[in-house]
């Protein structure tokens, strides 16, 4: 079989430098640069959850080149699935299937023409929040677990997220709570492992 082309995109450089190696070491995959994406087959996208400025992406995209899209998510809510699905993305991953073949399957299936319809894409983001424990976190817990992550303390997450520390640890009261988790560590170690953050 021919290598599929493909280009990539990331909401961050650092994520997009880690996924472009990726795919560059699967054998069934050629990675073209971000500035040729006409000329790719396929196009990932990889970002934590999808923010306007991921859907001004996907929209620029899918004006730009016919190519499916196959969207690596931390968390995706089912009612953007109608404007991913007119973006052309026909699969929707959690991030945790980048380490695994599953990218690289769903890359080769968008490539092949195998649409997926909004019934399917809607599945995969039912299984994308189970990926995530069953319980979605809410875009307010994933900007202040992120932060706990960088090693930041209450006051400077309330103070980067303009909220006030009695917010910020009602937070992570209520989310370490709702999900039997011990303390901040687990927190993050949580959502370091539903891929998350």
């Amino acid at each position: 079989m021919d290598q599929v082309r493909v280009a990539a995109w990331a909401s961050d450089p650092i994520a997009l430098a880690g996924l472009i190696e990726h795919l560059r070491s699967c054998e069934e995959i050629q990675v073209v640069p971000g500035q040729r994406r006409g000329e790719a087959a396929v196009l990932v996208f990889a970002a934590s959850r999808v923010t306007p400025d991921v859907k001004a992406a996907l929209r620029a995209a899918a004006s730009e080149t016919p190519a499916a899209i196959v969207l690596v998510a931390g968390h995706v809510e089912a009612e953007e699935l109608p404007e991913l699905a007119a973006c052309h993305v026909a699969a929707v991953l959690p991030r945790e299937a980048i380490a695994g073949d599953k990218l690289v399957k769903s890359i080769v299936a968008a490539a092949t023409g195998r649409e997926s319809s909004l019934r399917d894409l809607l599945g995969q983001a039912q299984s994308l929040q189970h990926a995530a424990g069953g319980a979605a976190l809410s875009p307010r817990e994933v900007d202040v677990l992120r932060l706990m992550a960088e090693g930041w303390d209450t006051a400077e997450i309330a103070g980067k997220l303009c909220y006030s520390e009695r917010t910020v640890k009602n937070v992570i009261y209520g989310m370490t709570n709702r999900l039997k988790l011990r303390n901040r560590p687990h927190a993050v170690a949580y959502a370091l492992r539903a891929g998350v953050i």
